[in-house]
Order: C-alpha cells, then sequence, then structure tokens
C-alpha cells in the first residue's frame, strides 16, 4: 500500500482533501470487492483470474491518470470508476462491457471518412471507458 501512496503522492498535493479522501476511498473500496470477489461460475481458478484482473485493472487506471491535475478531468475520472464499480457488481462481470459500434464506425481509414469514424467512436464511447485506449 505504501508503494501506491508513492506512485500517487504527485496526484494527491494538487488534489484537495475532499477529492483525495474521494479518490483514495475508491482505491481501498476497489481492492476490498477484489478481496471478497467471486466468480458467477463459482469456480476457484475463474475467482482467482477476476480477483487478479481487478487488482491490476485498479493499479493500471490509477497510475495512468496519477498526473491528471484538472478537476474537471479528476471528477471524470472518478465518475468512470464509480460506473466500472456499479457496472462490475450489478453484472457479476469483473471485465468492461463491450461497446457497439455506430455504423460506419469502421468504414474506409481515408481523409474525410476517417475523421468521421473517428469522431463516431469517441461518441459512442461509454464513460466507463474513457481511461482505456482504443483498439483499432
Amino acid at each position: 500500500m505504501n508503494r501506491m501512496a508513492d506512485c500517487s503522492s504527485q496526484l494527491m498535493n494538487s488534489m484537495t482533501p475532499v477529492t483525495r479522501q474521494e479518490v483514495l476511498g475508491l482505491y481501498r473500496k476497489i481492492f476490498r470487492i477484489a478481496k471478497k470477489w467471486q466468480s458467477a461460475s463459482g469456480q476457484i481458478e475463474e475467482t482467482i483470474k477476476e480477483k487478479e484482473y481487478i487488482k491490476n485493472e485498479a493499479k493500471m487506471l490509477f497510475r495512468k491518470n496519477k498526473n491528471v491535475t484538472d478537476p474537471k478531468l479528476i471528477k471524470q475520472c472518478i465518475e468512470e470508476c464509480e460506473a466500472r464499480i456499479e457496472i462490475g457488481l450489478h453484472y457479476n462481470i469483473p471485465y468492461p462491457r463491450p461497446i457497439h459500434l455506430p455504423p460506419m464506425g469502421l468504414a474506409h481509414k481515408q481523409g474525410r471518412t476517417l475523421r468521421h469514424q473517428e469522431k463516431l467512436r469517441k461518441i459512442s464511447k461509454p464513460i466507463y471507458l474513457k481511461s482505456h485506449d482504443e483498439i483499432s
């Protein structure tokens, strides 16, 4: 836990005390969820795999966003985290739910069409996947 505190100290210094507490609370909440997690299949191997996924995903995304200083972006990251938690608990699936691309979302990659399809993909991306890089 000390290592995570060191990694995110730069972010924490630029936050308000309330935001800092909220972020740390979410981080702890994710690890508590991972500790108690049971896979939908009930298989021990699957449960262990999903617990590790939850922990690794949380570490990766929190580290990725540790240098965010804009209060609006921090709030967006918090909302994304809360959405991922709620969706994961509701559906009992730790992985992000797939998104459906709009028609023409994967059209030819040239000029105006490319810009249009990038815009369509950006618009269709749900809040719980904003921190994930786009896979083309």
